[in-house]
């Protein structure tokens, strides 16, 4: 059994069920292995969770950073919206890792907790420089706005069903509906 393999597992595992409902033992059944081999790969379930979720952030980095660097330089809403339709068409693929990255972190141990925050927040720097970049009047609480936009793009994955309006549709709505 590969790390991948385990991780790919856990990640679809931890996005049905949550972090919290998800045992080493559900992971190893799942990944067709005993629990206690899971320990070679990963000294604790915290340490497999932040794999999954480093993953995740690193997916879905990947897309919103190709997305802008692909939009005009000089428009900054056109910047903000191949970012959030690559957010969400990263939410909205099959990825678990992506789906990871939008859990409830709240119930966690504190100390990865942490660790998950930190890598979420390296994460969202791309919408505090891209958000900074627009012509919001000035008394726009510019942190909060970011904070609305990133909260409904985050919701979408609990209403949203394929086949109807596509993720980059959506996307450009909901900037749309923020300007």
């Amino acid at each position: 059994m590969s790390r991948e393999t385990l991780m790919a597992v856990s990640a679809r595992l931890f996005a049905k069920g949550g972090f919290d409902a998800t045992s080493m033992r559900d992971i190893a059944r799942d990944a067709g292995m005993l629990a206690g081999s899971m320990y070679y790969h990963f000294p604790s379930k915290n340490d497999l969770i932040a794999a999954v979720y480093e993953e995740g952030v690193a997916e879905i980095s990947a897309a919103v950073d190709a997305a802008v660097a692909a939009a005009p330089a000089a428009d900054s809403w056109a910047r903000l919206e191949a970012a959030c339709v690559a957010h969400l068409q990263s939410l909205l693929s099959d990825s678990a890792h992506a789906a990871v990255m939008t859990a409830d972190l709240s119930r966690l141990d504190p100390r990865l907790r942490r660790r998950l925050v930190t890598l979420r927040d390296g994460y969202e720097r791309r919408f505090v420089e891209l958000v900074a970049a627009l012509p919001l009047p000035a008394a726009v609480d510019r942190t909060l706005w970011r904070l609305q936009l990133l909260g409904a793009l985050n919701w979408t994955p609990t209403w949203y069903r394929p086949g109807r309006k596509s993720p980059a549709a959506i996307g450009r709505a909901v900037v749309e509906s923020l300007k």
